[in-house]
């Protein structure tokens, strides 16, 4: 018996200088344990499991449970495993889902990637460790334990008298120090768990244009896929053919899923027999039909609805293309829906509604583009009414119609599960971020006289060779510092250009040497407030000034996206960063440090995964609107009678104009609801400014509308803002982001809500033509929300 409770400690042989005899009367007994350690351990027969048998079970697990993604060597690696070592009861006990449990939670704990391979070491050690754990199939936390205990018990340790190790004196101290251990480690976890979710920028994420996956929609499957290929910045010339038409599947499927363009067969039998039985019955409108171009051959004099892209034709008239082929427009006498609220210009996504005249009936052919060559079909277009497709919610497109009090969503349709920013999808991580978003602001005790975390500060047109420039940002940071500890705004984004003149173009602003000494004149200002660096996050987003694009464009549309500042010249910065970090970390023991992140434009912040998403973007886009803009006749102007000898009347109450007039109104209502926090100032004195103020109102809703209702950063032809092919997916505004910067300094500051995407401007930093006033925006992620701030320095 005494052999055996040594070998229970791993020792090789036990020489006891006392025997146990009657003589002493010392009878071994035998350790007193919760369960019989050397009990023999049920016998499992292996089994063959297929990765197919097992894929739906471990996609519930690594994916929606613990948001991995599991490659095919990994599932095939699991399966084996589990057939192995859980046998015929993986699915009848539930045996695997434990050990896809507890791998999961063992490969995330070893700081494991979102995906998971089958390649390497990594995997395999997890599994190993989870095999040593289990007993019968089951994995047991206490046999880890007592595994542990074993290897402590080692020759190198000193044994007592009765065999024991010298650790462990007591009968019972591996039952009750082995669970008090896993209880104190689990305590420990929690409260590192706790201490974490206080602060919510361990939730905040910054992904720039070049990590963001680049997704295409599959209109045959109807669903988002990864690009097939490794994105590459000179790619074949197919990938530009496929940028534009992906650019149409989205907005036509998304046009689709509008209740304006669906039908219903029991609604349109419903109203045939209503109007058959009663011919007075005004019969509601019928749902919308969208006409490919190329089915406009041999249908003239009908009405039609269309959606292509804006162009012009070689010949310089102005054409609409489709997947089928191309038109000639007529827009002698086209009314924009709605009146001057969005601008239409070549490269924009367009509905329109008119007439189709066959070519036989018109001038006849020639070069002016109706020929029926290249994809262009013969005849004309004449619209009646042009507008932008309607916006679709954020809601929508995810399928989230609801969420309820405690965060949970209802899901409906959408592209719930796709994971559009590699964050997570939000039927995977949804509703437990919005969870975990709740408690984080409960915990901020943010008042109004005391403000709270959840700010960010968005500034504008951060030019660095301007002196006054760096006397704004000394006040706007004084602003910020004198706030209490633990109100620190959550981040800080600067917005370039940097500099006034393009660098490295013989410009102004001067050269390599010069911009270094800018952003050193900036590290000097910021090192002054070491409690804002240590406790935010400074974002950097670039102009097109800024190098290394603006060595050759010297200040022109350079390529979108664009890569962030070069390390050559933010050493400095980054170094009064690590300064006040340290600082932070020798007097206080912070943990959580602040840090300086140069991004790309455009570029986008997550807060909370899929909760909240904020796109930032820096474009000339109202001066490049104004210029390329489509000009259409004022309604007061008569309009000529020739017109009725090539058309029928035609319902001038289009879908076109109903959605857009609806879009307006939720533009007003969200305003309303605002108090009027447009960013334009409200005038106090003159009417002039009065009038003013209204008109850069409606300039911002204008903006806002046009961007919104593409779905695109740049709406533009590629010649006119040129885009890198196989990142265009990085301009994409599908879905609608929570909230969107537009920083251009030729458009007012505003702050208004559209679709419940909230658009931001934050407009130069100093203000031109007043002397010394600073501006920016604050933006509130708890409410979403952002208002203009203003100061003088």
């Amino acid at each position: 018996m005494a052999a055996r409770t040594a070998n229970l400690f791993g020792q090789a042989s036990i020489t006891d200088p006392i025997p146990s005899s009657s003589a002493f009367g010392t009878p071994v007994h035998p350790i007193p344990t919760k369960q019989t350690l050397n009990a023999s351990s049920p016998s499992v027969l292996p089994i063959s499991l297929p990765p197919a048998t097992l894929r739906p079970l471990a996609f519930r697990t690594f994916t929606k449970k613990h948001n991995l993604t599991l490659t095919s060597s990994a599932l095939q690696a699991i399966a084996t495993f589990i057939g192995t070592h859980c046998g015929s009861g993986w699915r009848e006990e539930g045996l695997a889902e434990k050990v896809l449990d507890e791998t999961a939670k063992a490969w995330k704990k070893n700081g494991g990637g979102v995906i998971v391979p089958g390649e390497g070491s990594e995997l395999t050690t997890v599994l190993r460790g989870i095999e040593g754990c289990m007993v019968g199939g089951r994995v047991l936390p206490q046999r880890a334990l007592s595994r542990q205990v074993s290897l402590l018990s080692g020759p190198g340790l000193p044994a007592a008298a009765n065999g024991r190790p010298a650790s462990l004196r007591r009968d019972d101290s591996q039952g009750s120090l082995g669970l008090n251990a896993l209880e104190l480690q689990e305590d420990e976890e929690e409260e590192v768990e706790e201490e974490k979710s206080k602060d919510p920028r361990n939730w905040l994420r910054v992904v720039d244009a070049f990590e963001q996956p680049q997704l295409t929609y599959n209109a045959t499957q109807k669903h988002f896929e990864v690009a097939g290929k490794r994105p590459s910045l000179l790619p074949d010339p197919s990938h530009r053919t496929a940028l534009i038409r992906d650019r149409y599947q989205v907005v036509h499927q998304r046009l689709l899923r509008n209740e304006a363009f669906q039908t219903s067969a029991v609604a349109v039998s419903r109203a045939k027999s209503l109007q058959h039985s009663s011919p007075k019955i005004v019969m509601p409108q019928q749902a919308y039909k969208l006409t490919p171009i190329a089915n406009l051959l041999g249908r003239s004099g009908s009405t039609h609805v269309l959606l292509g892209l804006l162009g012009n034709s070689p010949t310089g008239t102005l054409i609409l293309s489709d997947l089928t082929g191309s038109i000639v427009l007529d827009l002698q006498y086209a009314r924009p829906v709605p009146e001057d609220g969005a601008w239409f210009a070549p490269g924009m996504m367009v509905l329109a509604e008119g007439l189709y005249e066959e070519e036989g009936s018109s001038a006849g052919p020639g070069l002016a583009g109706d020929g029926g060559v290249g994809g262009t079909i013969g005849g004309k277009f004449h619209v009646v009414s042009l507008g932008g497709p309607p916006c679709e919610r954020r809601e929508v497109t995810l399928g989230v119609s609801s969420i309820d009090k405690s965060g949970s969503s209802i899901a409906g349709g959408g592209f719930g599960w796709v994971d559009f920013l590699g964050v997570g999808s939000e039927r995977a991580n949804g509703p437990t971020m919005r969870n975990l978003e709740k408690k984080v602001w409960e915990k901020q005790d943010s008042t109004a006289s005391v403000p709270g975390k959840s700010r960010m500060v968005i500034l504008g047109e951060v030019n660095l060779d301007n002196a006054k420039t760096l006397e704004a940002l000394k006040q706007i940071l004084g602003v910020y510092a004198i706030e209490p500890a633990g109100h620190t705004p959550l981040s800080f984004i600067l917005i370039g250009n940097f500099t006034r003149y393009a660098v490295l173009a013989g410009g102004g602003s001067g050269g390599s040497v010069e911009y270094k000494e800018y952003f050193d004149s900036l590290a000097s200002v910021l090192s002054d407030y070491p409690s804002i660096l240590d406790d935010s996050t400074f974002v950097f987003v670039p102009g097109d000034n800024d190098p290394w694009a603006s060595a050759f464009s010297a200040g022109a549309a350079a390529v979108l996206p664009k890569r962030g500042v070069p390390e050559l010249y933010t050493s400095r910065v980054k170094r009064a960063f690590a300064t006040a970090n340290a600082e932070a970390e020798k007097a206080a023991g912070k943990t959580k440090k602040g840090e300086v992140i140069w991004s790309t434009n455009p570029t986008r912040l997550t807060l909370f995964g899929p909760a909240q998403e904020l796109v930032v973007f820096r474009d000339d886009l109202s001066g490049r609107l104004r210029r390329k803009g489509l000009r259409f006749r004022k309604f007061e102007e008569p309009r000529d009678p020739e017109v009725t000898a090539i058309s029928e009347p035609i319902d001038h109450n289009l879908i076109i104009g109903q959605q857009a007039q609806m879009a307006q109104v939720d533009m007003a209502v969200d305003q309303t609801i605002e108090d009027a926090e447009s960013g334009v100032p409200e005038p106090k004195a003159k009417e002039s400014s009065k009038s003013e103020a209204v008109s850069d109102l409606h300039t911002a809703r204008k903006l806002v509308k046009t961007v919104l209702d593409q779905g695109y950063l740049s709406p533009f032809p590629l010649t006119n803002r040129p885009l890198l092919w196989d990142y265009g997916s990085s301009m994409s505004l599908y879905p609608l982001p929570s909230a969107l910067v537009l920083m251009d300094p030729e458009a007012p500051p505003f702050a208004l809500t559209y679709e419940g995407c909230h658009a931001m401007n934050p407009g130069a930093l100093v203000v031109p033509g007043k002397r010394g006033v600073a501006q920016w925006i604050e933006y509130d992620t708890r409410t979403r929300k952002g208002k203009t701030r203003d100061v003088r320095f």
